[in-house]
């Protein structure tokens, strides 16, 4: 197995702390924490590379808040010149790890992600039922407190495996231990980019003992959530013992309550989405989340907190995430109370569109 042993000065490279910091500021520019840090950019990032080069980086504490999304969670955010120390490290340590990563992992990966899953999931249910001919089990565990447990000793000696590089793993050690929830040594923050690479090392464990050891076939994971589909309920049951057994291994374990195995027909639930043989839904908590997000929209726009270019974007985004369920209706219904909202607007996404078409029609206008 190839090893690294010198990475440090990479990690600490001016060039890789100015990347860092661009991929912070990303859907940010405006904050008034990246200006602030933008405004002196060239001394922040010095000061950031003399801290790392002389081992005296602490990171500051965590801003922790409480969300509902329909779970209570609760998010710990770091300051931003520590969110550009943890791109700076996952700069260097995601074009080596990523690789040891299984093809169907799909949360926080490039190219990968939430609908990439779902149509992996599709193509799955098609091969194993025939075209939605045979019968078809589904296994969906869940991970008990699956943040709040991840162990700091084993995910540091899983990096290690690969990672020879000492002062990177101070670097790693001085991250997990600026979050303490209720064991020493326990728990990564949600809200943080170190925390959901570090996920996709701690649970790469999982994987290949469910694609190498089980040998399944129909296997899809999404952070702490997975699925593995089967003709035989009596394999899937066999599956969830072995992988609880892995997991207590890796000082995790299966919710007795939560893991289930269920009939496709049922409808099992994927990040955001609903699966049945022949449908999807959305999820109502992911309808219910964007009809708040529409009218905590409206009310910043009518304060001048927020323009309509952005507004308009981000309904745009989640009219296009939405077509990949049937919700044709639903899409319609909130089209319409969209435009009911803001009727005298217009955005220069849909200028760009119109004159897109009149183009491509080669009719002028002007």
């Amino acid at each position: 197995m190839k090893t690294y042993k010198n990475l440090w000065n990479d990690l600490c490279n001016y060039e890789n702390l100015e990347l860092a910091f661009k991929k912070a500021r990303k859907h940010k520019t405006l904050k008034y924490y990246v200006l602030e840090f933008e405004n002196n950019l060239e001394d922040n990032l010095l000061q950031l590379r003399y801290e790392l080069l002389f081992y005296t980086y602490k990171p500051n504490p965590l801003k922790t808040f409480i969300i509902k999304d329909p779970k209570t969670r609760k998010i710990s955010k770091s300051k931003f010149r520590d969110r550009v120390v943890h791109h700076a490290l996952v700069n260097i340590l995601e074009p080596i790890l990523d690789k040891t990563f299984i093809y169907d992992s799909y949360a926080n990966r490039k190219d990968k992600g939430t609908l990439k899953a779902l149509k992996r999931f599709d193509c799955f249910k098609r091969k194993i039922s025939h075209n939605n001919t045979k019968k078809v089990y589904v296994l969906k565990p869940d991970i008990k407190h699956y943040f709040e447990t991840v162990n700091h000793e084993v995910l540091l000696n899983l990096i290690k495996r690969k990672i020879k590089d000492n002062r990177v793993i101070w670097l790693i050690k001085i991250i997990l231990e600026n979050y303490y929830f209720k064991e020493k040594n326990k728990g990564m923050p949600l809200g943080n980019l170190t925390s959901q690479f570090f996920a996709n090392i701690y649970l790469n464990e999982l994987n290949r003992f469910v694609k190498h050891e089980l040998r399944a076939k129909y296997y899809i994971r999404y952070v702490d959530d997975f699925v593995i589909l089967d003709y035989s309920k009596l394999i899937l049951f066999d599956y969830k013992n072995k992988i609880n057994e892995l997991l207590k291994a890796i000082k995790l374990e299966l919710h007795p309550d939560k893991s289930k195995i269920i009939l496709l027909n049922k409808g099992v639930g994927l990040p955001g989405f609903r699966v049945f043989y022949y449908h999807k839904l959305l999820k109502k908590s992911n309808i219910n989340k964007m009809q708040r997000q529409l009218l905590i929209f409206k009310k910043k726009f009518d304060n001048n907190g927020i323009d309509y270019d952005k507004i308009y974007s981000s309904v745009e985004g989640w009219l296009g995430y939405a077509k990949y369920s049937n919700t044709y209706r639903l899409r319609r219904k909130f089209s319409k109370e969209f435009k009911e909202m803001f009727p005298s607007e217009i955005s220069n996404i849909e200028i760009n569109k119109y004159i897109k078409i009149y183009k491509s029609l080669k009719i002028s206008f002007f």
